[in-house]
């Protein structure tokens, strides 16, 4: 299991690593719009200084048709090193743009994917992860779990070279449940994380357990003894 954070502020990354297993970070035109208006590819390259060389980055590009795509994976290759993952819309065109990138030897993530159908055409193209947007299919009326499993299912029975990254969280229950399915990554913001270890019961047990040591210890701990 991959944890990826889905953020690009620098102070909630920079915070994260310190605390969690993190593998590496996913980006958007919408996260890094939340950032105003920066330079773009200085931003990119604090984020990778932050991550280091063995956590992924995958950046969104912005272009609609193949063409552009191209034009952007190859720009941003050579901005933001060869280890970035390019992250491209499961569209007509999207799907042609990852067909060339991964025969060209680029890193592609595919993304906004609804339908099992996206996924495997995706996979099958090239695609190493594949982001499929859990809580947005459940707007849509879409099986999200369903989805999960089919495409976990396609991708052993098939042999691919590829992992689902579940994308769009709103709560701790959908990550879960997206693991359970079959993902191999989540993609979650770093909010989310910190919601996850924030049950009362945790900090109860904490006092608890510190509660019953002192009562025979005093206020000494492991290290004092």
């Amino acid at each position: 299991m991959e944890l990826i954070l889905d953020t690009a502020n620098l102070r909630k990354i920079e915070e994260a690593v310190q605390y969690y297993p993190v593998s590496g970070v996913t980006t958007n035109p919408t996260i890094f719009k939340a950032e105003g208006k920066i330079d773009f590819y200085a931003h990119v390259r604090e984020i990778r200084g932050i991550l280091g060389d063995k956590r992924t980055l995958h950046v969104q590009v912005i272009s609609p048709d193949c063409e552009g795509i191209l034009r952007e994976a190859d720009v941003l290759r050579k901005k933001a090193g060869e280890s970035i993952y390019i992250k491209t819309p499961v569209s007509r065109e999207g799907l042609k743009a990852i067909g060339i990138m991964a025969r060209e030897g680029f890193n592609v993530t595919a993304t906004a994917i609804y339908t099992t159908m996206q996924a495997e055409l995706a996979a099958m193209a090239g695609a190493k992860y594949l982001a499929l947007y859990y809580n947005r299919m459940l707007n849509l009326d879409i099986d999200a779990d369903k989805v999960f499993r089919q495409v976990a299912d396609a991708i052993r029975a098939d042999n691919l070279d590829c992992k689902i990254v579940g994308a769009s969280f709103k709560n701790v229950m959908q990550l879960t449940n997206a693991i359970a399915d079959g993902a191999q990554a989540i993609t979650v913001p770093p909010e989310l994380l910190d919601t996850a270890l924030a049950h009362p019961s945790i900090g109860e047990a904490v006092d608890n357990f510190r509660k019953d040591w002192i009562s025979v210890y005093g206020d000494k701990t492991l290290a004092d003894l």
